[in-house]
């Protein structure tokens, strides 16, 4: 099997140059007995001409990361486009406390003309500032940069300095320049920095029994309320959610919990990490996406408390949970049973939806990531032999420290060690490739030619990916689910989202509606003329 693999590998890599095929067969691995954790090359820049899908540092930092915190006001600083792309083209859903606030349904930007680009943009930036903060009362405003704001030199710091001397509120200049970095990843990286230095552990709340944090739970379709629906259920205390339908004041006392779950890992390692040196939070890598995924998530969570009630709720709840959606699964199962499915999704979904696919008996023989690095691949035990390039370095780096006052022992060492060797993923994550089979493949930053020619040779019944790579993939006749904004269904996580999940896929699979249109090129010729030549026309 891997021989042929290895043929439909070079066969969709034949048609490169000699030097752009050596870079991406670095890309793209096959996982076999004999080599269960190949080396994969990521986060490294695309080859030049490539069309990619992944995203810019803009879009991972006010995008992913920030954008979702709903009291606050998110001001674009650039051009008009970039401000409703990092808003209307993302779905993270929110509503406000009683008495809060909700600014999600606004998108704020400085709409940057070519008269600010060549005399600066500052004096634009600071009166969108006032108008924001006098129009809505926010409880803090970000701004963000855009490729230009870098370009020409914007001060957006000293911008946000004197504002917060103004107003006295929060107000938080992220220079996330879309050109930063090789990736989205590098935004979330920026993120992380400034909500770990500026509001995690500034608030002024109190510790709550059983009181646990969501990081990189982004609420997308409703996902984070259907989590904290079945922790609420258990016992457990949401005590923030970084970021899917937060609010700032969350935010600032998630200092105060006991534990981390890292739902995306990709997106808020970063914080997870830190929290732990600053704070002594551990933190676990969990997955509510898919029926055995939140099962064992629940019962990991409750060894980490370690609390004979939890226990016992949480076997219950469980139990009742599987009572609700057992007949739905079932019936979804066996129209789905047998399936072939490719993934190629950012942060962990192209390892966490393969959980849930499983749950339907729907076998992946494709996945990678768009803005993966090597320990998103291969685990958290690469991380010291990742050497840092260029652009790496270009992203700033910040160092934590244990905080005498705030710091606590939630978990001793030696328990700790109990938990690692009953399995519990603590401070640890294991990666995309100890979840894929053996004899499938593996890639990293997939492209328009690489996804068409594996669909021909690998024949998938679905491929799932986001909005870039949609569109192309079903007019191919194949199924495919938009995982970055759940083409407007959900929520998928947690028991009853697996049954929305696969009522969605039902559907697609035996309604192939894209399987009988024939494409305009393939019955009538792209260009229609005459070739002139020597002696006349031909």
């Amino acid at each position: 099997m891997k021989n042929e693999l290895s043929k439909i590998v070079d066969e969709v890599l034949e048609p490169y140059p000699a030097k752009t095929y050596k870079k991406r067969k670095e890309h793209i691995v096959i996982k076999t007995e004999e080599d269960p954790n190949p080396v994969i090359t990521a986060n490294v820049r695309t080859v030049p001409g490539v069309i990619t899908s992944r995203g810019c540092c803009y879009a991972g930092c006010k995008g992913v990361v920030m954008g979702p915190i709903k009291d606050m006001v998110h001001i674009t600083h650039g051009p008009v486009e970039c401000a409703f792309y990092t808003w209307g083209g993302r779905r993270f859903k929110s509503k406000p406390k009683e008495g809060g606030q909700n600014f999600n349904e606004y998108v704020f930007g400085t709409d940057l003309q070519e008269k600010n680009i060549v005399f600066g943009g500052a004096d634009k930036l600071q009166k969108a500032i006032d108008e924001a903060i006098e129009i809505f009362h926010p409880k803090a405003v970000g701004v963000y940069a855009t490729c230009p704001v870098g370009l020409i030199g914007d001060d957006i710091q000293a911008v946000a300095a004197a504002s917060r001397k103004k107003y006295g509120i929060p107000i938080l200049a992220f220079n996330c320049e879309g050109y930063k970095g090789v990736t989205q990843s590098a935004g979330h990286h920026i993120a992380n920095n400034t909500v770990m230095n500026d509001i995690i552990g500034t608030g002024k709340g109190e510790h709550k029994k059983y009181s646990i944090n969501l990081l990189g739970e982004y609420n997308i379709g409703g996902d984070s309320w259907e989590i904290e629906r079945i922790l609420n259920k258990i016992g457990y205390t949401v005590s923030a959610t970084l970021t899917g339908d937060a609010s700032y004041g969350d935010i600032q006392n998630s200092n105060l919990a006991d534990v981390n779950l890292v739902q995306c890992y990709r997106s808020i390692n970063y914080i997870a990490n830190m929290m732990e040196t600053k704070y002594g939070i551990p933190w676990i890598k969990c997955n509510f996406i898919g029926i055995q995924g939140t099962i064992d998530t629940l019962r990991e969570l409750a060894k980490v408390f370690d609390d004979p009630d939890l226990y016992k709720r949480t076997e219950a709840v469980i139990a009742e949970e599987i009572g609700e959606i057992e007949d739905d699964i079932n019936y979804y199962r066996e129209r789905l049973e047998g399936k072939v499915a490719c993934l190629y999704v950012g942060g962990s979904r192209a390892q966490t939806y393969q959980v849930l696919l499983e749950d339907l008996g729907i076998k992946t023989i494709l996945a990678g990531h768009e803005f993966g690095h090597r320990d998103d691949y291969e685990g958290s035990e690469v991380i010291p032999t990742i050497k840092m390039d260029a652009d790496t370095k270009n992203i700033p780096e910040i160092t934590v420290h244990k905080d005498e006052e705030k710091y606590r022992v939630i978990i001793p060492e030696e328990r700790a060690e109990v938990l690692k060797s009953e399995g519990v993923p603590l401070n640890y994550y294991g990666g995309l490739e100890k979840q894929m089979d053996n004899n499938t493949v593996i890639i990293d930053d997939i492209n328009g030619h690489e996804l068409e020619s594996f669909i021909k040779r690998l024949h998938p019944d679905m491929f799932l990916t986001g909005v870039k790579e949609k569109y192309v993939i079903e007019k191919m006749g194949v199924l495919s689910r938009q995982l970055h904004s759940y083409d407007y269904t959900g929520p998928y996580a947690g028991f009853k989202g697996a049954v929305i999940f696969a009522r969605e896929l039902a559907r697609g699979v035996y309604t192939p509606a894209w399987k009988y249109l024939t494409p305009p090129w393939k019955k009538q010729p792209l260009l229609d003329g005459k070739v002139a030549v020597s002696g006349g026309e031909k």
